[in-house]
């Protein structure tokens, strides 16, 4: 877990809450103590579901950049 915590430049801390809530990159306990452990390539797509998920790193999620859209006239049914 430390060195994964270090890979994502976050806290052991950090990584274990995030674990336990079940927010974080995918793990699995190995061997006879049930260590927690990540494999590089699930923190690196995860890693980038994150960058996809945050509209700074994603132009098609920032709102600046989205069409205006037309408000609709609630008052004239009836």
């Amino acid at each position: 877990m430390q060195e994964a915590a270090a890979y994502l430049g976050i806290s052991p801390r950090t990584l274990y809450v995030w674990r336990h809530r079940r927010q974080g990159p995918p793990s699995f306990r190995m061997g006879a103590r049930g260590r927690v452990t990540y494999r590089l390539d699930a923190l690196d797509a995860w890693i980038r579901e994150q960058e996809l998920a945050d509209s700074r790193s994603n132009p098609a999620l920032d709102p600046v950049s989205a069409a205006p859209q037309r408000r609709v006239d609630h008052s004239a049914t009836a």
